[in-house]
């Protein structure tokens, strides 16, 4: 939880006076303005990418256990139908492109997008895959869980920073992505904020961090108490001074940054009362996930980098159908809406929203009714983000089992989230042993998208 330590007391203090125990959580401050995100940010704008200064940003929608192909993006009705599966196409508004007949919001903005179906790895291990995903290298799997590299989202967070003073930089809804949403090695401050109480198989762990739950008073402390803003700034500045003389503190507890951050902001924290919008859009989204997917808009408009919104489970080994009819009306809303809103506000093209899980599942409904794992191939989604789209890359054979045009691989995914963002896969960040890294280790936007 981010929070913003209170006047010392006697009782469990520090080396520098400090006390744990006394600690003002950070929402109820926000409207307060305080003015310190100057002095948090000091040290490390130098360091800063020439990129930090754009607004460009990321959602991304990861569709948790992994989304199947033949039932979203790339059905093949002409196949046998234990390959084809329950689901009928419909056209979408791009000529040649059919959707599931349960993603009618997908088909309103498909001349917004560009679907990847020739996405392809070969590692089948749900830990390992999204791993590799969501940092562009292998490292942790079903055996070994621990996170060995950051996500995209904690590398943009670390080069990038928010794309508006006093902003978060990386925010996760409903944990997912198995723990790899977050900073590794790069430090728990660029864990991303956390938001939501949907947990679809979080079973790397839930990653240290602060989440929306942190915008109220602990420890004895009224609203009273605060309303004194000279006191507050004083006590502010003081914290600030036994910070810069105590680096091990600032370590420790570098998430209490963030805290600050949001403090001088009421802007960030008004981003998450979703009931300001109006009613009939709040409606169009829907809720659960939806809902979520209005609140990213809001969040990317108060100044967050890099968004990510867990949908899911959609791992179904047995009973494809009932789950799907469950889930992909729901995960349609959110994201053919979120599509719709972005562009209807003018903010897509600074915008990318991708839609991707671990890997694909198998073309053949096996006897369960469901379908298992298959890393050959995936269908990506792709909207904004300054690309060109209304098109198709890449192809799979008549039964969606591997690409057979245009295969495009995870490093590639990285590259292009990244460039999204005014990033490249040889940019570098200094890793454990004080070498530099590249942020992936190879990978190149496919040339159409450009």
């Amino acid at each position: 939880m981010l929070n913003i330590l209170s006047q010392p007391s006697g009782r469990s203090e520090l080396c520098d006076g400090i006390s744990r125990r006394r600690m003002l959580q950070i929402g109820t401050l926000g409207p307060f303005g305080l003015h310190l995100q100057g002095l948090l940010r000091a040290e490390q704008s130098a360091l800063r990418h020439p990129s930090a200064r754009s607004k460009k940003s990321v959602i991304l929608i990861w569709m948790h256990g992994g989304p199947s192909q033949l039932d979203t993006f790339d059905m093949k009705p002409g196949a046998p139908a234990e390959y084809r599966g329950p689901f009928q196409p419909v056209a979408s508004r791009l000529p040649g492109l059919d959707v599931c007949e349960l993603m009618p919001e997908h088909a309103k903005v498909m001349d917004k997008c560009t679907v990847i179906r020739s996405f392809s790895h070969g590692n089948g291990d749900h830990w390992a895959a999204a791993h590799w995903m969501l940092t562009g290298r292998l490292g942790a799997n079903g055996s070994d869980r621990m996170p060995r590299q950051p996500s995209m989202g904690a590398v943009a967070a670390h080069l990038l920073g928010p794309t508006q003073d006093g902003s978060l930089a990386n925010v996760n809804m409903n944990d997912g992505g198995f723990g790899f949403h977050g900073g590794a090695w790069l430090g728990v401050n660029y864990n991303p904020f956390r938001y939501g109480d949907y947990s679809y198989g979080n079973e790397a762990g839930q990653l240290p961090t602060g989440d929306y739950t942190s915008f109220s008073l602990t420890d004895g402390l009224s609203e009273n108490r605060v309303l004194n803003r000279a006191s507050l700034r004083g006590q502010l500045d003081s914290l600030k001074k036994q910070i810069d003389r105590n680096r091990l503190f600032e370590q420790m507890d570098a998430v209490d940054q963030q805290a600050m951050d949001l403090v001088l902001s009421g802007r960030v924290r008004k981003a998450f009362d979703v009931s300001e919008e109006d009613v009939a859009l709040r409606e169009r989204y829907g809720k659960g996930w939806g809902e979520q997917a209005l609140l990213a808009r809001r969040l990317i408009q108060a100044g967050v980098r890099y968004v990510s919104l867990n949908t899911g489970y959609f791992d179904d080994h047995s009973n494809i159908e009932p789950a799907l009819k469950d889930k992909l009306p729901r995960h349609d809303r959110c994201v053919g809406v979120l599509i719709q809103d972005l562009a209807e506000r003018g903010m897509l093209d600074d915008t990318l929203v991708v839609t991707a899980g671990e890997f694909g599942h198998t073309p053949r409904i096996n006897d369960n009714a469901g379908r298992d794992h298959w890393p050959q191939a995936q269908s990506i989604l792709l909207a904004g983000g300054g690309f060109r789209h209304g098109q198709i890359i890449g192809s799979t054979n008549d039964k969606a089992e591997y690409p057979i045009s245009r295969k495009v691989g995870v490093e590639d995914f990285c590259a292009i989230v990244y460039h999204a963002m005014g990033l490249k896969p040889d940019d570098q960040v200094i890793d454990l042993s004080g070498r530099p890294t590249h942020l992936v280790p190879g990978g190149q936007v496919p040339y159409e998208l450009l």
